[in-house]
């Protein structure tokens, strides 16, 4: 089953209920996001990933993944 633009953003602000996120992408399966959060800061691009895809709780890995392909941002705020 397809992931929804709304339902991935609520997946992320479970981890990051501070940061800034845009999610985009229709089909469900190949999505793009951008979270700007102070828990990236000091941080390098793989770390900050990692929390993220921690985040998703395996909805991208495995038999029953919902999510084929994220396009991914992160950063610190300026």
């Amino acid at each position: 089953m397809p992931i929804h633009a709304p339902d991935l953003e609520a997946l992320l602000r479970q981890s990051f209920p501070d940061a800034e996120i845009a999610v985009s992408g229709d089909d469900g399966v190949h999505m793009s996001a951008m979270v700007i959060d102070e828990s990236f800061r000091g941080k390098n691009r793989v770390q900050q990933q990692r929390m993220v895809y921690a985040a998703l709780k395996g909805k991208m890995d495995g038999a029953d993944a919902e999510l084929h392909a994220l396009a991914l941002t992160t950063k610190a705020p300026d």
